[in-house]
């Protein structure tokens, strides 16, 4: 049994978060594929129109339960896996759903102004994006153990 005590991650370098994102968004998307095939048979086949809200609701809320719902009960989505990020509460602990919840509402925030809220890590002293200081949450970085 290995005794080594636990390294702290590192914060998590913006590539890293912008690779998460982009796997991430792949698994998101097909998944509104798939939440979009009622709303197509609804309309006959037609396209669904734009601004038909139960359809906008539903691909947030879609969005809503893959983030939230990954976050909350691993720590991390299928992206942030693949890229050795874990996502924690400012003390190292597994963040709360309330955590998790205004984590998800702060990063379409960040997203608003060009993206602004992500490249903030550029310049905050602790490596943190807007929506890691909103939610008191942060991304780390473990590396992997060569032992």
């Amino acid at each position: 049994m290995n005794n080594k005590p636990v390294q702290p991650g590192l914060p998590a370098s913006l590539p890293r978060r912008l690779g998460s994102i982009l796997y991430d968004t792949l698994l998101v998307f097909a998944l509104m594929c798939f939440g979009t095939v009622p709303f197509v048979i609804a309309f006959q086949g037609e396209s669904v129109p734009a601004n038909f809200l139960p359809h906008q609701l539903t691909m947030l809320a879609i969005a809503y339960l893959f983030f939230v719902g990954f976050w909350s009960y691993r720590g991390r989505t299928l992206g942030m896996q693949s890229w050795g990020l874990s996502l924690e509460g400012m003390d190292g602990s597994r963040p709360s759903w309330w955590q998790c919840s205004s984590r998800f509402a702060f990063a379409i925030l960040s997203l608003l102004p060009l993206g602004l809220g992500f490249w903030w890590q550029l310049w905050d002293a602790d490596k943190l994006s807007w929506h890691d200081r909103w939610s008191s949450t942060r991304l780390v970085y473990y590396a992997k153990s060569t032992a």
